[in-house]
């Protein structure tokens, strides 16, 4: 089988390097495409002898790359194409049909209220509708997902869930590692330092971390990510006192960055911390799981669908004051010391290795099921 991945972006972010470990594990032949920003992950796809394709999408508005990606598909002779990410699914779908190819799309950040951290619109959603007949099916990365995608009318004999995956291997404690880490990014041997993974954009609220650990006196904070909150979140911890305490990373694991990759963030820090307002999985705290860290999250479906007992070093604060039961969460960890758990059943549950199987399932079920006839052309409202 000759499987092309089509792909909004490839900067560093959970749908673009979860792309790059499934890849690592699926027995499939695969290429790539990008519809623009071939970055950090591209190189690392490539690194993986990964053949990675530029589509030069010059903006949402520009529908010349639908053609141009349907002769992309025929010329590559490929049995299935598979997309990922909201204007790729849109795009890829309609080229795909345009070039009589199986596709199947995988829905990584559909929120209740937003999808890919932009506001969902009628527009937007209808779009999506529309475009998803002409898929063979829609993967959901978590049931809260595929319950949303039943919600907003997709058939749900045509949603499968195939949960994110991890390599835990990668992420198991390694105490060399820790105090290779720690010296590398300034912190004390003793002290207690939490740590907070992910893009820096407003729904992630790293600025509660923030708050909670200058409520703390003692307390450290790694931040690994970068994004358009950077500036916001330096500017905040440089008001309250504690910008000596704070780490900005920006980007970490890019081929040939300087910063370290999140097992080694993850072995360097003493708990996880993850204040998302809303999330379609949760990956970071998964991870985060597979390092044995205790954990204070916020909206999580990766633990929030799972058996209470499968996450036991898991706490979710609840609907009060988010900064106070996350200070007094963060606290709590901190009086009780730094320790390491063994990494709890809901990290096999995510192992990357059971995730492909999954998708392979999913693909030799897609392959048997004829795509649907509808023609659609997207429109500018609608794309985010």
């Amino acid at each position: 089988m000759r499987a092309l991945h089509v792909i909004t972006g490839l900067g560093v972010g959970g749908a673009e390097q979860q792309l790059r470990l499934l890849l690592r594990h699926l027995p499939v032949r695969c290429d790539v495409v990008t519809l623009t920003n071939p970055g950090a992950v591209a190189d690392g796809l490539r690194a993986d002898g990964v053949r990675v394709r530029d589509l030069g999408m010059r903006s949402n508005r520009d529908l010349g790359a639908v053609p141009r990606l349907a002769r992309l598909i025929r010329r590559g002779s490929y049995d299935l194409v598979h997309t990922h990410l909201y204007r790729a699914c849109v795009y890829g779908r309609i080229a795909a049909r345009l070039a009589g190819t199986t596709v199947v799309s995988t829905e990584h950040s559909l929120g209740r209220a937003e999808i890919e951290g932009r506001p969902l619109t009628r527009g937007t959603r209808e779009l999506y509708l529309r475009t998803e007949r002409l898929g063979a099916a829609t993967v959901a990365v978590s049931d809260t997902v595929a319950g949303r995608l039943r919600d907003w009318g997709v058939p749900a004999a045509r949603i499968h869930t195939v949960p994110n995956g991890v390599d835990v291997a990668a992420f198991r404690f390694d105490r060399a590692r820790r105090q290779t880490t720690r010296a590398a990014l300034g912190l004390p041997g003793t002290a207690f330092v939490v740590g907070g993974v992910g893009r820096l954009v407003p729904g992630k609220r790293f600025d509660l971390l923030i708050r909670a650990v200058a409520a703390l006196p003692g307390a450290w904070l790694v931040l690994a990510g970068d994004g358009p909150e950077a500036g916001a979140l330096r500017a905040l911890a440089a008001r309250l006192g504690v910008a000596g305490r704070v780490r900005f990373l920006g980007e970490c694991g890019a081929p040939g960055g300087a910063a370290p990759d999140i097992p080694a963030v993850l072995s360097a820090v003493d708990t996880f911390a993850s204040a998302s307002r809303e999330e379609s999985f949760g990956l970071a705290v998964v991870e985060a799981l597979a390092a044995g860290l205790p954990v204070v999250h916020a909206a999580c479906p990766a633990i929030e669908d799972l058996p209470a007992d499968r996450a036991p070093g898991a706490v979710r604060i609840g609907a009060g004051d988010p900064t106070e039961e996350l200070t007094g969460a963060l606290r709590h960890r901190m009086e009780g010391g730094a320790r390491r758990l063994p990494p709890p059943p809901a990290v096999d549950h995510y192992d990357i290795r059971i995730s492909s199987r999954r998708l392979l399932d999913v693909y030799a079920q897609a392959l048997d099921t004829p795509t649907a006839t509808p023609t659609v052309t997207p429109t500018e409202r609608a794309l985010p």
